[in-house]
């Protein structure tokens, strides 16, 4: 591998993305710079240490309750819900782990390291996406229609059904990218899944057929994730903690 031009390259991504939030006045560079040099930071870390963690079933469990606890620390820090936000982890683990339990115990996907921590890590991935959506959707409409909120509860709406019939629409919005990217893939879209087995040697159709699970199974995950944010939120336990206002790039 040409590490001066991968270098290269990824520089010119890195300053296209910052350059056209600052030409277009969306945002400051510097948040793209850092997830940018983090990203290095941490890539280098796993790569280095991926070989040991994959080899070993307890290990490859310690490493995917550390990337369910991230995704939950940057989903809570990303809808400012503070301490409330360890609640997210709910969300994002309520439909992660039975689907992980499932491949695995169908046979589909292999108790080894190997198969779990990249199929897991798309699965926690799609989930933290959801729930992060889902939450700021769901707490922007509470915001925003206070008063409808307080009409209901006036009518004899218990707080918790007031609060459902407001935010179930808004927040099952946070399910359109991935019933976008299931309707288009191979069209529009081949993911990570699919091209990773091809260039790993598998046949297409295996690769197509692994794919095809994958995706399904992150419609369930989000899906159970978008639900669960619904009756965290109606039930009081998931609230910001700082007023919101507009989107920051942190």
């Amino acid at each position: 591998m040409d590490w001066a031009r991968l270098l290269a390259v990824c520089a010119l991504f890195t300053a296209a993305a910052g350059g056209t939030l600052w030409w277009a006045g969306l945002a400051s560079p510097a948040p793209v710079v850092k997830a940018a040099l983090r990203a290095v930071a941490q890539l280098a870390a796993v790569s280095a240490v991926l070989a040991v963690v994959l080899a070993s079933l307890p290990l490859t469990a310690a490493f995917l309750v550390l990337m369910a606890a991230v995704a939950t620390g940057t989903s809570a820090a990303r809808t400012r819900t503070g301490r409330r936000g360890a609640w997210v982890g709910v969300a994002i683990l309520v439909g992660t782990v039975p689907a992980l339990a499932a491949l695995v115990l169908t046979g589909l996907l292999p108790p080894a390291g190997l198969a779990l921590v990249p199929v897991g890590g798309i699965l926690i991935g799609g989930a933290m996406t959801a729930t992060t959506l889902s939450v700021r959707r769901t707490l922007d409409t509470l915001r925003d229609r206070h008063g409808e909120y307080e009409a209901a509860l006036a009518l004899g709406f218990t707080e918790p059904v007031a609060v459902r019939e407001l935010v179930r629409r808004p927040a099952a919005e946070a399910l359109l990218p991935a019933l976008d990217q299931t309707r288009t893939v191979g069209l529009v879209t081949l993911p990570g899944a699919f091209v990773g087995m091809l260039l790993g040697g598998a046949p297409v159709w295996q690769a197509g057929a692994l794919q095809l699970v994958v995706l399904l199974g992150l419609l369930a995950v989000q899906a159970a994730a978008i639900a669960t944010v619904v009756e965290l939120v109606a039930r009081g336990l998931v609230r910001r903690t700082s007023p919101e206002g507009e989107v920051r790039l942190t």
